[in-house]
């Protein structure tokens, strides 16, 4: 598996169980990498928390592969459609301006996703995260409720 392309954010890996396991020289960041995958984290979750960029923690985890000390979780997410991710955009674009969009794509990276697989049951969170960079309470109160409207209508 190659972790070195983009949009792995949203892999999910579990420690493998090996036998031979102290025949091999993990360093700090290695085995903090390795001791942070639990089969539920996102790889960029796991970024996130032991506050690494994903440059640094993609070569870390493609030597935890070659050593076979991970597995990666096949998972059936169900991922938000790219309409409701253009309605997004839009509808931050009309409270903070141009560059909505920007700022969405800044916002999926932090919570650990692309524009193509953010989970439904994330909606919410990326809205509310998204929220934060409205100045305007009056646009940011707006903003919520045009969103929490939206993932009702979809059913997220």
């Amino acid at each position: 598996m190659d972790v070195s392309a983009g949009g792995v954010e949203g892999l999910i890996f579990k420690q493998a169980i090996r036998g031979d396991l102290g025949k091999l020289s993990l360093d700090g960041q290695m085995l903090s990498v390795l001791m942070s995958f639990d089969g539920k984290k996102t790889l960029g979750r796991v970024a996130q928390e032991l506050g690494l960029e994903m440059a640094t923690i993609k070569p870390i985890v493609a030597r935890l592969i070659k050593y076979k000390l991970v597995e990666r979780i096949e998972t059936a997410v169900n991922a938000v459609d790219q309409e409701f991710i253009a309605f997004l955009i839009s509808q931050l674009s009309v409270a903070i301006g141009p560059l909505g969009g920007i700022v969405v794509e800044d916002g999926l990276e932090d919570l650990g996703y692309a524009k193509t697989n953010l989970p439904t049951n994330r909606t919410a969170e990326l809205v509310n995260l998204l929220s934060q960079e409205i100045q305007r309470e009056d646009k940011r109160i707006q903003f919520k409720q045009v969103m929490l409207k939206k993932i009702k209508e979809k059913g997220y």
